[in-house]
């Protein structure tokens, strides 16, 4: 097969994965209408740092509707090529491939931040971080932006609250993404996700979640709901209280770690598992994260207690540690219901809200409404309430 076909074989499948997932984002559907007519972005560039897939292509075909000039990358290895061509043969520029390493990921965030975006459209802060903290950009101005992850509102808030000159609206903050998002279809994705990727049965599984709020919620109910035994590492006493009163065990990290075989991050925070408590799991334990960022598990030092590692297939990898005992993780420690083969991700109709609520968002800060202050701030009532009138809308049609 030569490179011309390969290249015509990559569009039409980016292409029909787009049309499809398009076809079932009906409020995204509604506000391209809307923003075709009213043009909000008009003469505005977005800038964007997003995972690159289906979805989020439906929501970069929003913007540009609404007049915007889209420049967007990718979060590390959450690229999909056939997407990314798909977009870049329809006008919206994007930038990176899948397999980039972190250095490269990070240099496709400067080309985006290069376009002198008018907006930013952020996924765990890295537009936001490098922006404030790069002397190249000093100077740079930017209307706002938003925030899609809970990992990078904490980022914004505790590592450069008063760098921050523009408003910032987190998404995450939503009610509504709490809980169509991040419980129904964080839970949903990655369960579906540990079945695609390891081809392993639920049932009877001893599966610890660590973090308990909406999405650890979400995960801890969709694996008891399919047979797992599910315990819960939760630090904080009233969070750790709901998990009991749902039904689940509870536990410190130490006491947990020999019960279980399959361990799930979902904290948005550092070093949640760590190179001490490898020696602790049960042979052939699987581990995975489910947070924004790939520092829940401390990849590096399992890496380096293992005698070997190899790779059986996409995205897994059995770690052979000095007693013979084999630990296997999925995606390299990355959000793994994206990785694999095919990775789908949440589903579309979540998203169709999630986007939607950025879309508005960013319509509400191009049309200066509500008086935003500089910083991460929630999503505003008046947007909340927006969107759950078209979500319900929709779902009772």
């Amino acid at each position: 097969m030569n490179n011309q076909s390969v290249d015509e074989v990559l569009l039409k499948r980016g292409w029909g994965k787009i049309k499809w997932t398009g076809s079932n984002m009906r409020m995204l559907q509604g506000l391209s209408e809307e923003f075709s007519a009213d043009k909000p972005f008009a003469g505005l560039t977005v800038g964007v740092c997003l995972h690159i897939e289906q979805k989020t292509a439906s929501l970069f075909k929003v913007l540009a509707a609404g007049g915007a000039e889209v420049v967007a990358t990718g979060n590390l290895g959450t690229t999909n090529d056939d997407i990314a061509a798909a977009l870049n043969e329809s006008g919206i520029k994007v930038y990176g491939k899948r397999d980039d390493t972190r250095q490269e990921q990070i240099e496709n965030v400067r080309k985006v931040l290069r376009h002198k975006p008018d907006l930013l459209l952020d996924n765990g802060a890295d537009l936001v971080a490098l922006l404030v903290e790069a002397d190249e950009f000093s100077g740079q101005k930017v209307i706002g932006g938003t925030e899609e992850t809970t990992s990078g509102g904490n980022r914004i808030r505790e590592e450069m609250p008063d760098k921050v000159s523009f408003p910032v609206i987190v998404i995450n903050d939503s009610p509504l993404k709490s809980f169509v998002e991040n419980k129904h279809a964080v839970g949903q994705s990655v369960l579906e996700s540990f079945l695609r990727i390891t081809n392993l049965m639920v049932q009877g599984k001893r599966v610890v979640v660590f973090g308990y709020g909406w999405c650890g919620k979400g995960i801890a109910k969709y694996f008891k709901s399919f047979g797992a035994q599910v315990a819960v590492v939760e630090k904080d006493p009233i969070r750790a209280l709901e998990a009991a009163v749902d039904g689940f065990r509870v536990a410190e990290t130490e006491a947990i770690l020999p019960w279980g075989n399959v361990y799930i991050t979902a904290t948005g925070r550092q070093g949640i598992i760590r190179g001490e408590h490898f020696a602790h799991m049960p042979n052939d334990s699987v581990l995975a994260n489910a947070g924004h960022f790939d520092y829940e598990i401390d990849v590096p030092a399992l890496v380096e207690q293992s005698v070997s590692v190899e790779e059986p297939e996409e995205a897994i990898e059995r770690c052979t540690l000095p007693n013979g005992r084999c630990l296997t993780l999925l995606s390299h420690g990355r959000m793994f219901n994206l990785g694999g083969r095919e990775p789908k991700g949440n589903s579309a109709e979540s998203m169709d809200m999630g986007f939607s609520l950025i879309a508005l968002s960013l319509e509400c800060i191009a049309k200066s409404r509500y008086n935003l202050v500089p910083g991460a701030q929630p999503v505003p009532h008046e947007i909340n309430l927006e969107a759950s009138r078209r979500m319900l809308e929709i779902m009772m049609a």
